[in-house]
């Protein structure tokens, strides 16, 4: 290990892990990774983000307008706070196996059909405007995890075409669970 090189505890699979890999990417920043079987307290990834922000303010992730960083939070928060944590394993747990598939989609859609609404308004190539910012590393997993849970896209026009986007930069390819040490071998890219 590097001294004074950041180490990030990880699961390959972990959406909070994957919104500070893509922003560590962004931002050129070189960290270490020590995998974890399972993240318990996931809620820390804006904190670190917003941290990597005052501390690396280039690329920027906070949009410099007042009513765009205000957007930017409020998208991020909504899928952060209120459709990830929903459908996380711990949850899905306690509504049973024969439950989980029905309980993750319900939940996605209800947040989808929110997030579609405000992206309509605040989008352009991205989430907010046209530079990436903290909503897009954010949109990025919960995405992937409505695929992984068979969720139709379909209703979410602006959602997919801003994911599609996204995942066409490096910074979101590198970081992608597939890529990561502790993916499986049959998950890997």
């Amino acid at each position: 290990m590097q001294a004074g090189k950041p180490i990030l505890y990880s699961y390959f699979r972990s959406s909070c892990s994957w919104r500070v890999r893509i922003a560590l990417a962004l931002k050129g920043i070189d960290y270490e990774t020590i995998p974890v079987n399972l993240i318990k307290d996931q809620g820390q990834q804006l904190a670190i983000i917003e941290f990597l922000e005052e501390t690396r303010p280039t690329p920027r992730l906070l949009p410099k307008d007042p009513k765009k960083r205000a957007q930017v939070r409020m998208i991020s928060d909504t899928i952060a706070s209120g459709i990830q944590p929903l459908q996380n394993l711990s949850v899905l747990k306690q509504v049973g196996q024969e439950n989980q598939l029905a309980w993750a989609q319900k939940v996605i859609h209800t947040g989808f059909n929110a997030l579609e609404q405000i992206l309509r308004n605040t989008a352009g190539k991205y989430c907010v405007g046209d530079e990436v910012s903290m909503a897009d590393l954010c949109l990025v997993p919960q995405v992937a995890n409505a695929e992984r849970f068979k969720v139709d896209l379909t209703p979410y026009p602006t959602i997919s075409r801003i994911n599609k986007t996204l995942l066409a930069l490096e910074a979101f390819q590198v970081s992608h669970p597939c890529r990561q040490p502790d993916t499986p071998p049959e998950l890997r890219a």
